[in-house]
Formats: C-alpha cells, sequence, structure tokens
C-alpha cells in the first residue's frame, strides 16, 4: 500500500492519440512491500512507507510517458484479514498521505479517484477522499485510481445490485441488460479498460482485482518487490507490452493487415 506523488513539476497532459505500442491504462498490484522489510529486518510498515517512493517514481513515469490512467490495488476487501495493528497503520498512512499531498497532485494536473466500498471507513478519511476527487475533478493529466477496500466480485455484485433495483423500479427490463449495462455500473465507468497489468513480488495472479475489466489486459509478472520497482522497471514492462499482439478474437494475419491499411 502506498501513495501518490510529490513531484512538483506540472506533469505533461497526455497526447490525443497515444501510440499503439504504449498502455492508455496501466494497473497494478503493488505486491512486496512486507517482503521488502523483512528482508531489512525491518517492520512491515517500514515496507509500506518504502513503496511511497515506488508509487512517486511510476506516477511520474505514467506522467512523462503519456499513460492516461494508472489504477494502484492499495487495500482490497481481503486486506482487512490482516493483524489489526498493521491495518491501523496503513489506515493511518492512507490518512496522513491524502492529508499531505493532495494539493501537489492538483498542482501537477493529475486527477484522483477512489474505488471501492467507502462506508467501512472512519468519516475523516472518507471526507479527505471526497474533497480530493472534487479538488482534481476537472484535472486533464493523468487519472490516479486508487482502489481502497476494492474487490473484483464485490464490484461486479454491486453493479448486479444496482441494476436489479432499477429493474424493480421499472426503469429497464431485465433482458435488455447487456455487457455495456454491466460495465456502465462498475467503478471504473468511463475510463479506458487496462492494457496493461503488473504484479511485483514475484506472484502470478490477479487477486480478486479487476475481474471485469482484465477480459483482453496484457498480463505482467515482475520478481521485483514493489519498493524496488522503479522507472526503468516499468519501462521493462511496456517494452514487454510493445512487443505484444493484441489479438482481441481475430488471426495474427488480420492484426497484421489492419496496421499495415
Amino acid at each position: 500500500m502506498a501513495f501518490f506523488s510529490k513531484s512538483t513539476t506540472p506533469a505533461p497532459a497526455p497526447p490525443e492519440e497515444p501510440s499503439a505500442d504504449l498502455p492508455a491504462h496501466v494497473a497494478i498490484i503493488m505486491d512486496g512491500n512486507g517482503r521488502w522489510a523483512r528482508q531489512r529486518h525491518l517492520p512491515r510498515i517500514a515496507g509500506h512507507r518504502a513503496g511511497v517512493e515506488a508509487v512517486r517514481a511510476i506516477v511520474e513515469a505514467c506522467a512523462a510517458r503519456g499513460v492516461r490512467v494508472l489504477t494502484l490495488f492499495a487495500f482490497s476487501s481481503e486486506n482487512w484479514r490482516r493483524p489489526e495493528s498493521e491495518v491501523n497503520l496503513l489506515m493511518d498512512l492512507l490518512l496522513t498521505s491524502l492529508q499531505r499531498e493532495v494539493d501537489r497532485l492538483h498542482r501537477n494536473g493529475i486527477r484522483l479517484l477512489f474505488i471501492g466500498e467507502r462506508a467501512v471507513f472512519n468519516a475523516k478519511l472518507i471526507e479527505m477522499m471526497d474533497t480530493a476527487e472534487r479538488l482534481t475533478a476537472a484535472n486533464a493529466g493523468l487519472t490516479l485510481v486508487i482502489a481502497l477496500n476494492y474487490g473484483g466480485r464485490w464490484d461486479v455484485t454491486q453493479a448486479a445490485q444496482q441494476l436489479a433495483r432499477r429493474v424493480e423500479a421499472g426503469e429497464i427490463r431485465a433482458d435488455e441488460i447487456d455487457a455495456a449495462m454491466i460495465e456502465g455500473h462498475l467503478c471504473l465507468r468511463g475510463l479506458p479498460e487496462p492494457d496493461l497489468f503488473i504484479r511485483t513480488g514475484g506472484e502470478q495472479r490477479i487477486s480478486n482485482f479487476l475481474l471485469w475489466h482484465l477480459s483482453y489486459t496484457e498480463l505482467y509478472f515482475t520478481a521485483i518487490l514493489w519498493p524496488d520497482f522503479d522507472a526503468r522497471a516499468f519501462d521493462d514492462a511496456l517494452t514487454s507490452f510493445a512487443a505484444r499482439q493484441r489479438r482481441f478474437g481475430r488471426t495474427g494475419d488480420q492484426v497484421e493487415q489492419a496496421k499495415g491499411a
């Protein structure tokens, strides 16, 4: 879990037509903070604090390279199972990071969004998230999405519940519900689906993250622990992405023909 950029250099606006070799939306599971700390005989919270530096580097790298959206899995709905003391420290880290960094992000033209079930958080944290979203809503640079108390199954479930209420209210018929309507009730509605998913720390699973949205996302796994994941490591992921042929159900020949058209 880590947050935000301290850069005071304004982030460049993303290009209107990014290269096909550049992901418009990158989603990251920031794994390995605890192991990074353990390797150094430090408390786990030291790893989370070190992870803040990695977030700064990647936020800046995304803005500089023209990535439009960066989604970070900061705290999953399953993370509540961790020791209470660690959860409390993580919540404190989130609150202090918001208090310290939102104005800087705003000055850099970064738009902040939070996805996940907020009702479980304390009133002060909810107010901070709401304020940060309102303050940065008109920013045209990088959109930084922070997933907090988020789970992919929860996201699909809450979308289904919204649609069920609309059916009950007579607004829509059940047979009118299609994939586009479901997507319009998910947390990332209005944003492009992730082109590139990165998980650090050596694990090779998506851990209930953006289950609907990762259908055609390119997956990239690295053994680098999150606090050590820097701009160079990020560029390695971008290089891997650029070398892949994204077919979306088509044949490789069809993709090549479309490129040459």
